[in-house]
């Protein structure tokens, strides 16, 4: 099923480990039975911890994807700390994340995304990968640098012929944390790019480009059709919240029918 919108909420490490549960159970239950859900209009994608990934997959339900924060690089072997993509997959993952700001911070390369990305694809897993600028720049400057980071770690899978589906989140590092969204017209333009981008690319029609980075309910009303998700953090960490924002997307698809 090709959905109209995906929603992302990663759970980061704000929880203990009962709290995420009990969040997974509540959030499974409003996905059952919100129109959003179950008319298709709408994806939600759950990351948790590692540790909460297999207890989490029944609470969610059959409505809710499962994704996990990261991945390996690799597939197997000794690497202390580290799970594949296999693992993942046979735990109910078909999500993983990859190349987020705060795991830029500890080091990741363009190339280290690069080959994330290519072993979530070897195994089945939609990479949800991070993109987005360190410093502030004009809307159209923002757009350049981003597209061309994310042709940068996609590029390793490309050369592989792993031209599967991706979602990409534009998250300027600089919006991250704060009390608020980066503009809604800075969002757009590169939001706009980086679809094109993917389309220009040979990527499948199913591929999204979402916003974060301290998004919440009510901004993607204003953004419209300029972006097809959200992927959000602490704004979701309250389901009532996240209720509000699958209303949004319930709404956006009703009024472009």
């Amino acid at each position: 099923m090709s959905h109209d919108f995906v929603i992302g909420v990663s759970l980061k490490m704000y929880f203990s480990h009962a709290r995420t549960l009990e969040w997974c159970r509540r959030v499974g239950a409003l996905a059952a039975a919100h129109p959003a859900i179950r008319t298709g209009a709408t994806e939600l994608v759950a990351l948790p911890t590692f540790p909460a990934l297999v207890p989490s997959r029944p609470l969610l339900g059959p409505s809710i994807a499962l994704g996990a924060q990261d991945v390996a690089a690799t597939d197997a072997g000794p690497h202390t700390g580290e799970v594949g993509g296999g693992e993942l997959a046979e735990v109910g993952c078909t999500f993983a994340e990859i190349g987020h700001a705060e795991r830029r911070r500890m080091g990741e390369t363009d190339a280290i995304v690069g080959e994330k990305v290519s072993s979530a694809l070897r195994h089945g897993l939609v990479p949800l990968v991070c993109v987005g600028e360190a410093e502030r720049a004009d809307p159209r400057t923002a757009a350049t640098v981003v597209a061309d980071e994310l042709r940068r770690v996609l590029a390793p899978s490309r050369a592989r012929g792993q031209i599967g589906r991706v979602v990409v989140a534009y998250e300027p590092h600089w919006a991250i944390g704060r009390s608020e969204a980066a503009p809604t017209e800075h969002i757009s333009t590169v939001c706009r790019h980086l679809r094109s981008t993917l389309t220009e690319d040979g990527h499948p029609p199913e591929s999204r480009v979402l916003y974060g980075g301290s998004a919440g309910p009510g901004l993607l009303t204003e953004l419209g059709d300029a972006v097809q998700g959200l992927f959000l953090g602490r704004f979701a960490h309250d389901p009532d919240a996240l209720t509000r924002v699958l209303d949004e997307t319930l709404a956006l698809k009703e009024g472009s029918s």
